[in-house]
Formats: C-alpha cells, sequence, structure tokens
C-alpha cells in the first residue's frame, strides 16, 4: 500500500504536463517523475519487479484522481 503520496508539477508553467512524485511503498522512500504518458522515471531506486506493475497501476489511479479530474 502506497502512503503519503506527494505530487508536484514538473515545470513552473503548470500547463507543461509532468510531475515529481514521492511516496512510502513497504517503508522505504521512492520519488520519481509521472509524464503524462503514465511513464514513471524512478530518481531514487526502482521498486522490486514483483512490486512494479501493481504500484505503477496504484500511482496512474492516483494521478488521474488528483490531477486530471
Amino acid at each position: 500500500m502506497i502512503t503519503h503520496f506527494q505530487f508536484k508539477p514538473l515545470f513552473e508553467n503548470k500547463n507543461i504536463p509532468g510531475w515529481h512524485i514521492s511516496f512510502y511503498f513497504k517503508k522505504q522512500r521512492y520519488t520519481g517523475i509521472y509524464h503524462q504518458t503514465g511513464k514513471i522515471e524512478w530518481t531514487t531506486g526502482t521498486p522490486e519487479p514483483a512490486d512494479l506493475q501493481s504500484l505503477t497501476s496504484q500511482i496512474h489511479e492516483l494521478m488521474l484522481y488528483h490531477v486530471y479530474e
């Protein structure tokens, strides 16, 4: 389960898509860049391959809820 999910615009011009994201998962902090296409570039660590698909899906849902609605 993702906790303490945060995001902020990647660029000063908020009309340009792209966001810095950060969150905790299994007591470890992860950060990355979420692109408009849904691609995530991990900037601190990469989640375990077994967790990657589930995490990506959860992050995408959170971004849809917070940014696109």
